[in-house]
């Protein structure tokens, strides 16, 4: 994967950076690559399809469960490895080589993105309106997002870590999602990642739990 300089994200990077609204502070970051192997990326492509060949393989088994839909193809897997191999861009100190087909959900529309989005981002929407005002933010992403990777081509995924393997859990993130981006024919995925610390916890205060009751009823509503 190879990362690209995209002076329309770099905006909304500048924003997320370090977006401290009292108790809890937003960060996020846009990141775009395309899809052509760089590095290891081919070693570790190949291990990981052969790793999806074996899943295959043993799901014969009369007693064995049915492999992800996301394994069945190798389009699919393609896509699957391409997923993968751009979480280890966008956390490139941690290891996904445990990662599985159903961490990855697909969204069926921006409609679906966007609750989640006006959900858990509601207070950083009011702060750009109020220090930048031209554009709404949700408005504004989307443009950005167009105009790297045309999203009525795209396909959209969320990345949903166990939660012993989740990298944001480690630094103490309250709540966090990774959203994928993925245009099939430009061959380009843009990551958007958004997560929610506690000023609190700096503090010396406890934090009990890290989603609030909602999140049941927003995960509800997706295909899993």
């Amino acid at each position: 994967m190879k990362f690209l300089e995209c002076p329309s994200l770099d905006r909304l990077n500048d924003f997320f950076g370090d977006l401290n609204l009292g108790e809890r502070t937003i960060r996020g970051c846009l990141e775009a690559y395309t899809c052509k192997h760089a590095g290891t990326d081919k070693k570790l492509s190949i291990s990981l399809e052969n790793e999806m060949l074996e899943l295959i393989e043993k799901s014969c088994s009369p007693d064995s469960p049915p492999p992800d839909d996301m394994l069945l193809t190798r389009s699919s897997r393609r896509t699957l490895i391409y997923l993968i191999l751009t979480l280890y861009h966008m956390y490139p100190d941690y290891d996904f080589s445990a990662v599985k087909a159903h961490q990855f959900f697909t969204e069926e529309s921006w409609d679906s993105f966007k609750l989640i989005f006006d959900t858990y981002m509601f207070e950083a929407s009011k702060e750009w309106d109020e220090t930048v005002g031209d554009v709404s933010l949700l408005d504004t992403l989307y443009m950005a997002l167009d105009e790297v990777v045309k999203l009525g081509d795209c396909e959209i995924y969320g990345y949903v870590p166990d939660s012993e393997a989740d990298p944001l859990v480690e630094k103490g993130a309250i709540w966090s999602f990774n959203f994928l981006f993925y245009n099939r024919k430009l061959k380009r995925i843009v990551t958007f990642r958004f997560s929610c610390f506690s000023n609190l916890v700096a503090d010396g205060f406890l934090m009990d739990g890290v989603l609030n009751e909602d999140d049941d009823e927003i995960f509800a509503d997706m295909d899993i």
